[in-house]
């Protein structure tokens, strides 16, 4: 596995050795001491996956304390632009971005700490987006970013009128009236 340190402190690109012949390909999309060994010591706690088609973007999110989130994401289908805010408090790239195109061609992975806004725009037809936790999801924590926030500027590789959003993430303030977090990194 090739491991790629970004501008973003603690954020990784993971590039996994992919095994292919005639019947198809096999790769080790985890493994513990592997990942442990390339910095990323979390306790894993849960698996998401989502679909979605063309124009869809989910985000920026993160969660309040005390169910702040580390990430690993990939694409097991298709390809998304995607995009984390850094927003530690005192982090000298806060207010700073990454946007990293994830396919299922190449099957790069991305590590987010804690202490980072997450989301992706789907580029492709269809995207089957997978994405593990170290702490569980809490609804009453959930906390986002305006994916238009003009001091982000972030590029989303997608007209604003082909954009299907959520009403929730529609109304997101900018980071400047955003909740800071405190730490990054895996689960205390």
């Amino acid at each position: 596995m090739n491991i790629i340190n970004t501008k973003l402190a603690g954020v990784k690109i993971l590039e996994p050795k992919i095994f292919g012949d005639p019947r198809g390909y096999f790769f080790e999309s985890w493994n513990r001491q592997r990942y442990s060994d390339a910095g990323i010591d979390c306790n894993f706690i849960q698996d998401n996956e989502s679909s979605s088609h063309f124009g869809v973007l989910r985000g920026l999110h993160y969660q309040a304390a005390p169910y702040t989130q580390a990430k690993l994401v990939r694409v097991i289908q298709g390809t998304v632009l995607d995009v984390v805010v850094d927003i530690r408090h005192g982090s000298p790239t806060f207010g700073e971005h990454l946007a990293i195109e994830l396919n299922s061609e190449d099957k790069r992975q991305l590590f987010v700490p804690r202490g980072f806004a997450h989301g992706f725009a789907v580029l492709s037809e269809k995207t089957i987006f997978s994405y593990k936790c170290d702490n569980q999801y809490m609804p009453s924590h959930e906390r986002g970013i305006a994916f238009d926030d003009p001091a982000l500027g972030i590029d989303w590789r997608i007209a604003i009128e082909q954009m299907i959003l959520s009403e929730k993430d529609r109304k997101n303030p900018n980071l400047t009236n955003a909740e800071i977090l405190e730490n990054g990194g895996c689960k205390p």
